[in-house]
């Protein structure tokens, strides 16, 4: 899949980095934006109207009301703020609406986009990225980082955006109506907002070590379920109970000490609100008093510092979905600029003849800064086009990682693996992997049936097609016997089959694959005998006319092949037919004889 589209941003900001990776959403968020401001603008609306119908009562013909809209009769003026709640309350109504939907939407679409630019930027990784890594991490990353930026979007924007709108519309109305009063009443604001943001930075590597407390634990909870079957053999149920119970309580710890830093914030916001309140009961009272205010505008003033000091007692919360979004969105935008080593090359091959060249390749895993030991060095191994030819060796000598170097899965750290002769990082990956069929022996079935799963290595393919490749890997000859044949679920992973039926459902697929390189990587070390003699029967005709290279540890598979090469310390240091190695009597023929079960010379 290729590279989203959308920008990734680089920055501390996550907040800032959201916006520009939202780019292509700006209207929309400025659309859920107003929605949320004139929402809150008519909800602020009903104690001007309380104001006025008390101007009225106290007031009557000269009331604001009739000098604004020439209205003297008193029960006219009660009808027109009347109909004013009714204008009022139903806008109220229709922007909260339309505001819902926006942000929910907003919120739907941007988690959308964020899981799957993830997913498809983590498959553009290379394979030593996930070797470094869990895969509870990475879920926790996909799944439950992106949820929290949905939920924050869901809810926490617009709480935001309707706090500072209150903030803004009802201290201007102070300023406007009372300016005197104002200045105490709104004091405390300025308190809250200062500790609002001390809190903010508190909270900020508290929230991030929960963010990683949940990765640990989605890491327990992936591992344990994958190898269940190793616990039940070992009895070890009550064991890996304990050793959960050691990471969940972690997490649990990681939010306390969130949990109690946040929960103090409302307490302390509360006194700073009981200062502002008070001083508008007493202070506008006494402007009343000396009739320096009207009893309307007090009103209004009252319960203004109301809607406009209470709501801030939920700043702590909003706050604390702010904080969580922002560490989660730290997490997921880091994911998607973590770089990628193995890139594409600009190089198309529209036809493979198959010729294969490991010219002077030395690999080690592991980065420039670490880098293990050497597991190849200065390795030359040529497969001519149409033949196949076999890599041997006892176990550790290097054989899968020649399978990893031909997909490029990694690169070498020194010298090239050319394919038709052109070097494998100057080929673009599609023509490359798309020319080569793998048969490994770590088989992976999709949770599905047992025609999907062959299906899967050429999408589009007639189903006689299909079904050949199946009766040449000998699918048939177990699928037929099933009640519902190759419509059969698999399972996960297949575990509802045996491994060599597996095997043999994965050999299907890259026959189906049609590829010009074929590679066998241990493909018959799940079957037995017999079995093993069917496939090979069918992979030899399979071969004709095309590049096969097999990785083997079963000896008998490979007699046949053009050539074998003894894979040892790193490189080749013996090479030929069956029957020459066994003449040279080196490192072939000695694990020849120790699998025919040939005795041995002391």
């Amino acid at each position: 899949m290729a590279e989203p589209e959308r920008p990734v941003p680089a920055g501390d900001s996550p907040l800032r980095s959201l916006w520009t990776y939202t780019r292509g959403h700006r209207r929309a968020v400025l659309w859920a934006s107003a929605c949320s401001v004139l929402n809150k603008v008519f909800d602020l609306a009903p104690p001007f109207l309380i104001g006025m119908a008390v101007d009225v009562v106290v007031r009557r013909e000269g009331s604001l009301i009739g000098e604004w809209f020439g209205v003297h009769d008193l029960m006219a003026q009660l009808w027109l703020l009347a109909g004013l709640n009714v204008v009022i309350w139903g806008a109220e109504s229709v922007f909260e609406y339309l505001y819902q939907v926006a942000w929910r939407n907003l919120a739907q679409t941007i988690q959308h986009e964020a899981r799957l630019d993830g997913y498809a930027h983590v498959q553009e990784l290379e394979l030593a990225y996930f070797e470094d890594r869990s895969t509870g991490g990475l879920l926790a990353i996909l799944n439950d980082d992106i949820n929290q930026l949905e939920r924050f979007l869901d809810h926490g924007a617009n709480s935001m955006l309707q706090l500072g709108t209150t903030v803004l519309a009802v201290g201007a109305t102070f300023f406007i109506v009372a300016p005197d009063v104002a200045t105490l009443a709104v004091l405390p604001v300025p308190v809250i907002l200062w500790g609002s943001f001390r809190y903010q930075r508190s909270l900020e590597p508290r929230y991030a070590a929960v963010r990683e407390r949940v990765s640990e634990l989605n890491t327990a909870l992936a591992n344990n379920l994958a190898g269940i079957t190793t616990i039940k053999a070992f009895t070890a149920e009550a064991r890996e109970v304990e050793r959960l119970d050691g990471v969940s309580r972690r997490y649990v710890e990681a939010n306390a000490e969130a949990i109690r830093l946040s929960s103090a914030f409302v307490p302390m916001i509360r006194m700073a609100i009981l200062v502002g309140f008070g001083a508008t009961l007493v202070l506008g009272g006494h402007k009343v008093f000396a009739n320096e205010l009207e009893v309307g505008s007090y009103s209004l003033l009252v319960f203004l510092t109301q809607r406009l000091l209470w709501p801030l007692t939920r700043l702590g919360e909003t706050f604390d979905q702010y904080q969580r979004a922002m560490a989660s969105t730290r997490r997921v935008l880091g994911l998607l600029r973590t770089p990628a080593a193995i890139v594409s090359g600009p190089e198309r091959l529209p036809a493979v003849r198959g010729e294969l060249h490991f010219d002077g390749v030395d690999f080690a895993y592991g980065d420039a800064r670490e880098r293990g030991p050497m597991v190849l060095t200065k390795l030359e191994l040529r497969v001519p086009a149409t033949q196949t030819h076999a890599v041997v060796g006892s176990t550790g000598s290097g054989k899968s990682t020649l399978v990893k170097l031909l997909l490029r899965l990694y690169d070498p750290t020194e010298g090239a693996v050319r394919l038709d002769g052109v070097d494998l990082r100057e080929l673009a990956l599609e023509d490359l992997r798309g020319s080569i069929g793998l048969v490994s022996q770590d088989v992976y079935l999709f949770s599905g049936t047992i025609y999907e799963n062959i299906a899967y290595g050429r999408p589009g393919a007639a189903r006689a097609e299909v079904l050949d490749a199946a009766r040449l890997a000998d699918v048939d000859s177990f699928a037929a016997r099933l009640p519902k044949g190759y419509d059969t679920l698999v399972g996960e992973r297949g575990q509802k089959l045996s491994g060599g039926q597996r095997q043999r459902i994965s050999i299907a697929r890259a026959i189906l694959r049609d590829p010009a390189l074929l590679v066998l990587d241990e493909a018959t070390s799940a079957v037995d005998n017999e079995t093993e003699a069917a496939i090979q029967r069918s992979l030899a005709e399979v071969s004709r006319g095309r590049s096969t290279l097999v990785i083997a540890h079963r000896l008998s598979t490979v007699r046949h092949a053009h050539c074998i090469h003894v894979l040892d310390g790193g490189h080749i240091v013996e090479q030929g037919r069956h029957e020459e190695l066994l003449a040279l009597d080196g490192i072939y023929a000695r694990l020849w004889r120790v699998q025919t079960g040939e005795r041995e010379a002391a």
